[in-house]
Formats: structure tokens, C-alpha cells, sequence
């Protein structure tokens, strides 16, 4: 096969938290002030812009695609950050503290992507990218169930499973346009 998924997950990933550090050196940890609802909300409109510069076939689309896929990742990994804390943590957070955060929390949803990987066979280099964005969206909706619902999960995995899921799928999707 050729591939080696953890390198092309690892190269991937650290493009997208170069560009998380760089935006925390310049804005701080504004981000804190943001409800999950709100970061839901966040990766719901960069996944529709995908969606529609899919459909729409525009010239840059991949370089238009690249970036909100690069958005949706940090956006879960800052919904995963806010899921770790409560309001009692500060809001400006040093920048070697969030990388130290960022790490754990790719660390964990990474190996959740071997796991699942492993069951699957790497089913995903056989999806459309377009795929992977419907999944993300569908997350998406199931998420904003779940925090319409306050929180309450009868029989599904939680929140936090749907943000890893939706980290790996652009991750795939990454990967996948190279």
C-alpha cells in the first residue's frame, strides 16, 4: 500500500497547530470566552462553506478547502480544550500551556483513530472527500441534538467522541488532498 497514516495524521496535524500556536501568540486565549454551542456552531459554518465550494466547483477549492478543514480541526481541539475546563480556569491561558493541551488532546484522538482505523482498514483512502464532509456535517447535527438536549445522551456516545470523530475525518480529508 505505501501508506503510513500515522506520519501523513502527524504532518498534517502539525500544520494545523503551527498555525494554532501562531494565533495564540497574536490573540491570546480568547477563544475561552466562547460557549461549546458557539465552537459547535464555528465547525458548522466551516463545514457548509466546504460543502458549497464542493458543489460549486470554484477555481481554488482546494486551497479554500485546505484551510476550513484546517479550522475545523483547531475548532475541535478547542472544544475538547473548553470540555477539560470550567469557568473557574483562567481565561488567558499561556501559550506553552495550550500546546501542552493541544498535544494531549491530538495524543488521544489519534489513538482513537488507530482504534478505529484497525476495525475499519483504513476505509476512509477509499471515501470521497466529499464523504468526509457529510459525516463531519452529520456529526455536526448530532452534536447540536445533543446540546439542544442539554447534554443528556440516552444511547449514543457523548460530545467529545463526535468532535475526535469529526478531528480524524478532516484529518482524512487532509491527507487526502495531499
Amino acid at each position: 500500500m505505501g501508506h503510513n497514516t500515522s506520519e501523513e495524521f502527524d504532518s498534517v496535524i502539525r500544520i494545523c497547530k503551527d498555525l494554532f500556536i501562531r494565533k495564540t501568540k497574536d490573540y491570546g486565549t480568547a477563544w475561552r470566552i466562547l460557549r461549546l454551542s458557539s465552537i459547535t456552531d464555528q465547525i458548522f459554518i466551516k463545514a457548509q462553506r466546504i460543502r458549497t465550494l464542493e458543489e460549486k466547483k470554484v477555481s481554488k477549492v482546494g486551497e479554500d478547502i485546505t484551510s476550513e478543514y484546517i479550522g475545523i480541526i483547531n475548532y475541535c481541539i478547542i472544544a475538547m480544550m473548553q470540555m477539560e475546563m470550567d469557568e473557574t480556569h483562567p481565561t488567558d491561558i499561556p501559550a506553552d500551556q495550550v500546546e501542552s493541551l493541544y498535544d494531549g488532546i491530538v495524543k488521544e484522538t489519534k489513538d482513537l483513530m488507530f482504534a478505529k482505523n484497525h476495525d475499519y482498514g483504513e476505509a476512509w483512502r477509499d471515501m470521497r472527500i466529499s464523504s468526509l464532509t457529510d459525516l463531519i456535517l452529520m456529526k455536526l447535527l448530532r452534536v447540536k441534538q445533543i446540546e439542544d438536549n442539554e447534554g443528556q445522551t440516552v444511547a449514543s456516545e457523548g460530545i467529545k467522541a463526535n468532535y475526535q470523530d469529526m478531528l480524524n475525518y478532516s484529518a482524512f480529508a487532509l491527507i487526502k488532498l495531499g
